[in-house]
């Protein structure tokens, strides 16, 4: 007998990923001027307001009232009748320095001796259900608000919709753990005022099921499109959802961390991602987790494979590494061997992992909506400030995705 497992995803318009956004944004905004910033910034959003805290070491100076402007701009958020929106709403500011008791065990006279920002564990994940190694219904979760947020910017067709939304989507399992069907899918999201209220589900759940998720449909592989034949669809549940984003519900940094990672597959150590800098051991070594077990999983070691790293803070050498394969080893080895193998391949110290994923550099934003994984690693030009001028340089984004150890993986296990 099969199963059924649920993942859930939020819109970047969600109130606590708009806040995620701009502690991100106020991140790369202080790297852009000072690589070697220590960040730790929190964000909270309600009616008509912006409140930004935190602890920073820096040489730069972030404009924090323009910074969240532009993101609540390129969000959406621009019109008053949101009650939130970029160019009305006020902005507070309450950064101050951090503490040099933090500080003093992390920044080191030997960069390689640097030590972890905080202590913890930290998990990655990685399984062979889509092509970027994602489990299904997270994947699936991430892709019907990406494009519902597309077919919004596009504004042909469903102008009606505002910028906050919710998926969820359920899939059928079987006993081998691959996937055989979607079986429900959970879409709420934003809307304008309508005359009348059964007319408007009516025409979303419409729009939805005709315009929407074709367009998810198109996005997969032919082998996989089959798994949307027969499902269970549930739009807007409680028939009206005009009171949205920051107005209908306070947001907060680091209150979607299970959307950002993997929908409640694998594990998760506790910690939040976005506005800290590379030094915090929760965002960075929770990359390089990632990036250990998807590089296992694309190698053939393993078909699904769960890592676990901790540290104590100021100590640069992990205390454990843990991994679990959940039976599906293809090498003749246990999980212990396997963790004794990949410590030999992967340096784990918080300086080699900053240097092996470029973790200096203003890439952050983009990962605080839609996932901080199962991302497509891409180069762009960002802007710099050096000596007070302006520097155009070119930056790897989502590094922690790329398969660059697979070959090295492969020998290590005779594979």
């Amino acid at each position: 007998m099969g199963y059924l497992f649920t993942s859930e995803s939020v819109s970047e318009g969600h109130p606590d990923k708009v806040a995620d956004q701009v502690s991100d944004a106020i991140l790369d905004e202080l790297l852009r001027q000072d690589a070697e910033s220590k960040v730790a910034c929190e964000t909270l959003v309600t009616t008509g307001l912006v409140v930004v805290s935190g602890e920073v070491k820096t040489k730069g100076f972030v404009p924090v009232q323009n910074i969240a402007r532009k993101v609540i701009e390129r969000i959406g958020y621009t019109d008053a009748a949101y009650m939130f929106d970029s160019g009305s709403c006020g902005v507070i500011s309450a950064l101050h320095e951090q503490s040099e008791d933090i500080n003093r065990g992390v920044e080191r006279e030997s960069e390689e001796d640097q030590g972890a920002g905080d202590q913890g564990m930290m998990f990655g994940y990685a399984c062979k259900d889509t092509e970027d190694y994602l489990p299904l219904p997270l994947y699936l979760s991430h892709v019907l608000l990406k494009e519902l947020a597309a077919i919004r910017r596009e504004e042909k067709v469903m102008t009606y919709l505002r910028p906050d939304s919710k998926s969820q989507v359920t899939v059928e399992y079987s006993e081998d753990n691959k996937p055989l069907k979607v079986h429900t899918i959970v879409v709420s999201t934003q809307h304008d005022e309508f005359d009348e209220d059964e007319p408007m589900l009516a025409k979303i759940k419409s729009d939805v099921q005709e315009i929407l998720i074709p367009r998810v449909k198109a996005i997969l592989p032919k082998e996989q499109q089959h798994l949307f034949d027969d499902y269970i669809l549930h739009v807007n549940p409680t028939g009206k959802f005009v009171i949205g984003g920051p107005h209908g519900d306070t947001g907060l940094t680091g209150r979607k961390i299970i959307v950002d990672t993997y929908g409640g597959k694998g594990a998760h150590g506790g910690g939040a991602f976005s506005g800290k800098d590379s030094s915090k051991v929760d965002r960075s070594a929770a990359y390089a987790t990632r990036h250990i077990a998807k590089n296992l999983v694309a190698a053939g070691v393993a078909d699904e494979i769960l890592v676990q790293v901790a540290y104590a803070i100021g100590v640069a050498k992990p205390v454990g590494l843990y991994i679990n394969t959940y039976g599906t080893a293809k090498v003749d080895m246990s999980d212990t061997q396997i963790a004794e193998a990949v410590e030999t391949i992967f340096d784990l110290r918080p300086s080699a992992i900053v240097k092996r994923f470029g973790l200096k550099n203003p890439i952050f934003e983009p990962t605080a909506a839609y996932g901080h994984v199962g991302r497509t690693p891409y180069t762009d030009s960002v802007e710099f400030i050096e000596n007070g001028q302006k520097v155009s340089k070119e930056v790897e984004f989502f590094t922690w995705e790329k398969l660059d150890f697979v070959d090295e993986i492969k020998t290590k296990f005779a594979l």
